[in-house]
């Protein structure tokens, strides 16, 4: 695969800033991969771990020649970073993120788009794991996983497709939808999974802890995830959070009343009901609707879902 990028500034060298690295460099995607962090320790792993040629803790030198630069940091600090990249790049310069929310984040960008020297597309690779930092990363870590791009209604077509080109060159199933329908979606399929993973984590008695096996540890795996940066991502998208929130204890209220009633049939139905849907989850993501999946190699936004996890 031949250079499409002089010079990828990646802000944030974590676990997926640092796969975004470790992949640009593992392809041969660019010919030099900036890191920009504030942690001399971070940068440091982020060098020894082979994410990045070189690293600087000088946001605007840092993105001052870059042909394309990747905000990798929590959802609370992109738009302010956005900001300041977009007055130290040169005019044109591709900008994407990997937030795990996008209306706020894609919205601030709008409200200023007039002015903008960048072309900005948001995006979020539906990726990851609980565990930090760029040693944790890898250049497979987006193969045959789906990240969402989110173009705004003004966004020029030929941007959000050289978006898409991006993360379908790291390995990545693209797919497109608008920022608030990316928000609604996410929040059943990845935000109120991890607050459940995380009540049912705090609900586990202490003395119960060496009796804990498999299924508590599947199911509470994601609670382990940055308390930081999930304390963000669910603010940041508390309506679609608590509408799928509210549907989980509804479940849960007609599961609860089937067992205190000694309802064996309503609960098999239910139970049933719930591996059907789990299982569904294995099959090719549906391209119904609003969504739409891009191409490896196709050409525009021709057809428009997920650190992480």
């Amino acid at each position: 695969m031949h250079v499409q990028w002089p010079a990828v500034t990646i802000v944030g060298v974590g676990l997926i800033g640092g796969s975004v690295g470790m992949a640009l460099r593992s392809r041969g995607l660019a010919e030099r991969v900036i890191g920009v962090g504030r942690s001399a320790a971070g940068m440091a792993e982020a060098r020894r771990a082979g994410a990045v040629d070189e690293t600087t803790d000088d946001l605007a030198a840092g993105v001052a020649a870059a042909d394309l630069v990747v905000v990798a940091t929590g959802v609370g600090a992109i738009p302010g970073l956005l900001d300041a990249i977009d007055a130290a790049i040169r005019p044109g310069t591709l900008l994407t993120d990997a937030g795990s929310t996008k209306a706020s984040i894609v919205g601030a960008w709008e409200r200023r788009r007039a002015s903008r020297r960048g072309r900005f597309v948001g995006a979020h690779p539906i990726a990851g794991s609980h565990r930090r930092g760029a040693s944790a990363g890898a250049a497979d870590l987006f193969v045959g996983r789906v990240t969402v791009v989110t173009p705004a209604p003004r966004t020029p077509p030929r941007d959000a497709e050289e978006v898409g080109g991006f993360w379908s060159a790291l390995g990545a199933t693209v797919f497109m939808m608008p920022p608030r329908e990316h928000d609604r979606l996410l929040a059943s399929s990845s935000h109120a999974p991890h607050v459940v993973a995380a009540a049912v984590a705090a609900a586990t008695p202490p003395e119960v802890r060496a009796l804990v096996a498999g299924g508590w540890r599947d199911t509470t795996r994601i609670a382990a995830g940055d308390p930081e940066l999930w304390v963000d991502i669910l603010l940041d998208n508390a309506r679609f959070v608590t509408a799928a929130l509210g549907r989980v204890e509804r479940s849960a209220a007609r599961m609860r009343a089937a067992i205190e009633g000694g309802d064996r049939s309503r609960l098999l139905a239910l139970l049933r009901d719930a591996k059907t849907r789990r299982d569904a989850a294995d099959a090719p993501p549906d391209e119904s609707g609003t969504v739409r999946r891009r191409e490896r190699g196709a050409r525009g936004v021709d057809r428009d879902h997920g650190a992480t996890s």
